[in-house]
């Protein structure tokens, strides 16, 4: 009688669970059937999103991943470009010519134009032309799925925890309600889809500890080592983690993860380089090209003469069998913010190279000892950032200029304007909940799990943190930092110990609960735009507290 009592008991809870998530779902869906910029013309929230969509219109529009037209498109004004983005880069493309890129990696936004591509074969619109329409119907298709395989796969993995009922509904509160993922659903990014394939991996790990046949386990570690690899590709940093998952599943089954994981990894890795190379003839992502490429010449000036001359660069490059003469009328000289670096560019703008002053050395041919020879290196373009008027290339206003202190970095990372723990207080619970279960007996694949959560934290942190100045701009103007938003589900599991634990007396319950609270007011604030300041930013900056 009993275990039918429970049994009962058990489907009533789930059913409880799903309800909460149809209710979130709905919420996602609503918003994103009426998503719509500020101006009303297109349901683009952001310079982010407006970077994949030029790239999914593109690709189905005009085979290309180059999105010259998509950003040359203006309203009827003529003034203002609504598919206008500062998320892009400019460099040489197959044909030669120089055109305009997202500088987000395209494997996603290739993922979504063949989504794109199936609805416009039904509806007969196009992106373009019907950007409202066309835009809402795809980001539904695309975003509301993977926030329903996320919380179905969170809520599978509390549901089999030892975890009582409230502190289970408590954990599914926070997927659904306590962070920025609900308001990132009603935009195209990369942070929903990270966090979908965390929460498969994470499920995927958990239901097939102790299975020893590796029949058993072969499907299982297929599509876990697919999402592993998927949440890689949306978050490069997550690398960490997934050299955590490899450990993870080698200690659980090693010919599983040697002949099945490991394969299944390799097969997000290779579209992931692919469609980097067909669209920038570089298996490196846009982003990986900032600084100038690899010296290809030299050229030697008096120390206190001009720069060289076009001939001068011709004729190196000429020696370094790299090009051949390009004549003097056909290419240019163009200063930069450096005097010791110049732009090398064709009459066209089709090809460019970096000239950067190296070092001086004496003339050992001159009669005055004083007398110095300047080295000049021609080297090979690579700083795709750099193209007139970049937003990337100037003073940039706000978060965006970096924040020159790492020590004030770090505070308001994690408990200032931008913080984790601040805008998601919840998260408080997560290091208690960590810790707790590496030091209780739980399983050793459970402790070992804690453990891989604890170091891949850490080291993000850390990678974030060390940037340089350029850099730390806690992701940009986001309600919320954006950039570790993917282990939302590995923190609710490893929180949840905690969460029992103050699941127990009447006063933690009550912290627990404060806690929710101010989670889930943080992310109502950004409901109806993901892309603006978190709200202790913006109650600051109205006090006067935040430098222009």
């Amino acid at each position: 009688m009993s275990e039918i009592q429970s049994r009962y008991e058990h489907l009533e809870l789930s059913t409880i669970g799903y309800l909460v998530i149809a209710v979130t779902i709905g919420i996602a869906a609503g918003r994103i059937a009426v998503v719509t910029s500020r101006e009303g013309d297109t349901p683009f929230l952001s310079a982010n999103d407006r970077s994949r969509w030029c790239t999914v219109a593109s690709l189905v529009e005009d085979g290309t991943y180059a999105i010259d037209r998509q950003i040359a498109i203006t309203d009827r004004t003529g003034k203002r470009r609504p598919w206008g983005t500062i998320d892009r880069v400019r460099h040489t493309g197959s044909d030669g010519i120089m055109h305009d890129y997202s500088s987000k990696p395209p494997l996603f936004s290739t993922i979504v134009a063949g989504v794109y591509w199936s609805v416009r074969q039904v509806s007969q619109m196009s992106l373009t032309d019907q950007p409202i329409y066309v835009g809402r119907i795809v980001l539904g298709i695309v975003n509301i799925p993977m926030l329903l395989v996320m919380l179905i796969a969170i809520w599978r993995i509390l549901l089999e925890s030892h975890a009582p009922d409230s502190a289970k509904l408590y954990g599914l509160a926070v997927a659904c309600f306590g962070t920025a993922l609900l308001p990132m659903t009603i935009t195209l990014n990369n942070h929903l889809p990270a966090a979908m394939t965390t929460a498969v991996t994470l499920m995927i790990y958990l239901s097939v500890a102790g299975r020893t046949q590796l029949r058993s386990v072969a499907t299982s570690y297929f599509f876990a080592g697919l999402a592993a690899a998927g949440t890689v590709a949306n978050e490069l940093p997550a690398l960490a983690m997934l050299v955590v998952w490899t450990l993870l599943f080698l200690r659980q089954h090693l010919l599983g993860t040697l002949l099945v994981f490991l394969p299944a990894v390799a097969l997000v890795v290779l579209p992931y380089m692919i469609t980097n190379q067909m669209a920038h003839q570089s298996i490196r992502p846009p982003y990986m090209h900032r600084s100038d490429g690899k010296m290809i010449a030299l050229v030697e000036t008096d120390q206190h003469g001009d720069v060289p001359s076009i001939d001068q660069v011709a004729n190196a490059l000429t020696t370094s069998d790299r090009n051949s003469k390009p004549k003097e009328r056909e290419y240019l000289l163009i200063k930069t913010s450096s005097p010791r670096r110049w732009i090398v560019e064709s009459r066209d703008g089709n090809i460019r190279y970096a000239l950067l002053q190296a070092t001086d050395r004496p003339d050992q041919t001159a009669d005055s000892a004083s007398k110095a020879i300047r080295i000049w290196e021609v080297r090979e373009w690579d700083h795709w950032y750099d193209y007139a008027g970049s937003y990337w290339m100037g003073e940039r206003p706000g978060v965006d200029a970096g924040q020159s202190s790492r020590l004030v970095y770090t505070f308001h990372l994690l408990a200032g304007y931008y913080g984790l723990l601040s805008l998601t207080p919840v998260w408080v619970l997560v290091p208690i909940g960590l810790l707790i279960r590496i030091v209780e007996p739980q399983g050793r694949y459970r402790v070992f799990l804690a453990m891989g959560i604890a170091f891949a934290t850490v080291v993000c942190l850390a990678f974030y943190i060390s940037r340089p100045e350029i850099d730390r701009n806690y992701g940009g103007v986001s309600s919320s930092f954006r950039w570790m938003l993917w282990f939302t589900p590995l923190w609710i599991w490893g929180a949840l110990p905690a969460i029992t634990w103050a699941m127990e007396t009447k006063w933690t319950k009550t912290i627990a609960v404060v806690l929710l609270f101010f989670s889930v007011f943080s992310m109502a604030t950004a409901l109806s735009n993901p892309w603006q300041h978190p709200w202790i930013y913006r109650y600051f900056d109205f006090l006067g507290w935040i430098e222009a």
